[in-house]
């Protein structure tokens, strides 16, 4: 990127191509170029949404329209790249039209910025409050290389990123006073919440190109953007009587978004970026970052997140809530939200993603082959302490079967979720096993919320068999039933196994009394502890669960006995 930051025609995205080469382009090469492109190399896995989200798809979206018909998002989609008339379009948006707002240190109207944004107290923070991996302030993450005194020196292109990485993620800690903003008091701005991002489970569904994943994650509105509606780079044209701040000025409010590209492209801080000249050229070295617009309720249509529907919720709460994602569990664990198509009116559950939902009915509709190979990308972050610092970050991305997104008793639904039920059954009988051998030997089961789990152990060990699975499954005819009971069968053996290395681990660790046991009054009752009971329940159990493997394994001792 050149020194004046022009996120336009600047190199500063980093885009693996088709082949396999790495180049870094800038926010035009990236659209227009779109169908060569892979994926972007981005630092952190909570990029990807702020790409889309805060350049990207807004881009897109105003320069061209929305599709209003599957008719017309097919035609876009199988063409495969964007025409010449819509790359003129979008040359003529980032240049004569917008180019000159996505300057990252423009004077006047710096990209995402306030111009000239001062802290009340005079003072400047280091450009490590920007990335949530350095400490900085009360974040201090344990593996942090830099402390709050050393200075990180940010390049004009990963300030860019973490700039709007800051709108969509940050954390809800104080935030700097401005001047010119009256809602500050005593120097600074309290009750902040997070980024909007952060009040969600992302879910970003993907493609084989940058093209594809760009139309795949653009709704169809059969009546267009709303006429008002205006990217944060427009807000001067958004109608005085919508109540919204100006966008480049330290004055915010809470308020609705009015449309999806102000849902997009969100402001949800006030921040200036503080650049210095160095040896090696325009570095970012400090920033302030102060209260933003707080959005006052996730929209429906809102298309990055699945959804908690609650049939009879408390006064003043919606019916539908954003789902959140679970630490520590991979994305495959939750392909119950994934799948569930259908809103569960009459009960409480989850509710799939607007954007998923639109691809099952894009696929019903004939626009999308069943065997298309689509792909899924979640994202979320873990905040703790009030939400004002950053625990833990959350990433997965996996291939999702198509056909598996529609009707609700399609058989391969139905068989994904048996195998992810499956592996949680069994995770659950090894935490059992384990909890058994403990108090047989004289000890209490493990705390729920602490201690290192057989379960864990043994879910990280299949997530290799279960992507292979899905990977698989992707190009499976949907009345191919054979095909799908050896996949089963194949998944139970891989199930089977991976448990029995677990079990034979937990009972070589246990010591010489469990063979003995104990027992253990509670009440008026009695219960009796031993290694080998506790092998013999887990071993039904996972009969119970892995009934295929049961039957084959039934069937062979009959040939042997009748042979």
């Amino acid at each position: 990127m050149n020194s004046e930051g022009d996120l336009v025609h600047g190199r500063w995205l980093d885009a693996v191509g088709r082949d396999g080469v790495q180049q870094a382009v800038g926010l035009l090469d990236a659209l227009s170029e779109a169908h060569t492109i892979r994926r972007l190399e981005l630092p952190v896995h909570t990029m990807l949404p702020v790409v889309l989200r805060q350049l990207l798809l807004p881009v897109m979206i105003d320069a061209l329209g929305l599709p209003r018909t599957r008719q017309e998002w097919g035609e876009r989609f199988h063409r495969g790249r964007f025409s010449e008339d819509e790359r003129d379009r979008l040359a003529h948006y980032l240049g004569p039209r917008y180019g000159d707002r996505f300057r990252l240190f423009d004077p006047q109207r710096p990209f995402a910025q306030v111009a000239g944004l001062e802290a009340l107290n005079g003072e400047t923070k280091t450009a490590a409050q920007l990335v949530p991996s350095v400490a900085s302030g009360n974040n201090v993450p344990l593996f942090s290389a830099l402390s709050e005194a050393d200075e990180l020196l940010l390049m004009p292109g990963e300030a860019a990123l973490w700039l709007l990485h800051v709108h969509c993620w940050d954390t809800a800690s104080i935030k700097t006073g401005a001047v010119g903003d009256p809602q500050a008091k005593n120097g600074k701005t309290t009750g902040n919440p997070t980024g909007p991002l952060g009040q969600l489970g992302v879910v970003v569904p993907t493609g084989e190109t940058l093209y594809e994943t760009l139309l795949l994650n653009t709704p169809i509105w059969a009546d267009g953007l709303e006429p008002q509606d205006r990217p944060q780079w427009a807000w001067d044209e958004r109608p005085a009587g919508l109540g919204c701040m100006p966008a480049a000025q330290p004055v915010w409010s809470e308020r609705s978004a009015t449309g999806l590209l102000d849902l997009l492209t969100f402001q949800a801080r006030r921040i200036r970026l503080i650049a210095c000249e160095t040896e090696q050229g325009t570095r970012v070295h400090r920033a302030i970052v102060s209260a933003g617009d707080r959005l006052a309720q996730t929209p429906e249509t809102e298309p990055h997140t699945a959804w908690q529907h609650t049939a009879k919720p408390k006064k003043g709460q919606p019916h539908r809530r954003p789902r959140r994602h679970t630490s520590g569990r991979a994305a495959w664990q939750g392909l119950g939200t994934l799948l569930a198509m259908t809103l569960p009116v009459e009960s409480d559950g989850p509710y799939t993603s607007l954007l998923l939902r639109q691809i099952a009915d894009l696929q019903r509709g004939g626009v999308l082959s069943g065997r298309y190979r689509l792909g899924v990308e979640t994202s979320g972050l873990e905040y703790g302490t009030q939400s004002a610092v950053v625990e833990n970050a959350i990433g997965d991305d996996l291939p999702l079967p198509l056909r598996a997104l529609l009707a609700q008793d399609d058989g391969l639904r139905e068989v994904l979720l048996e195998c992810v039920d499956q592996a949680d059954q069994v995770a659950r009988a090894l935490d059992g096993l384990n909890n058994d051998l403990r108090r047989a030997a004289g000890g209490d089961p493990l705390p729920r919320d602490k201690g290192s789990r057989p379960s864990a152990r043994f879910l990280h060990g299949l997530d290799a068999t279960m992507r292979r699975l899905l990977a698989g499954l992707r190009t499976v005819d949907e009345d191919d039933e054979e095909l799908l009971e050896r996949a089963q069968l194949a998944w139970e053996q891989c199930v089977q196994m991976a448990a029995d290395r677990e079990a034979e681990s937990l009972l070589a660790a246990a010591p010489p009394r469990a063979v003995v046991g104990r027992t253990v009054k509670s009440g008026d009752k009695e219960f009796v502890y031993r290694s080998g009971k506790a092998v013999g329940v887990f071993r039904t159990r996972l009969a119970s669960i892995l009934t295929r493997v049961a039957e084959e394994r039934s069937a062979k001792g009959e040939e042997a006995a009748a042979a």
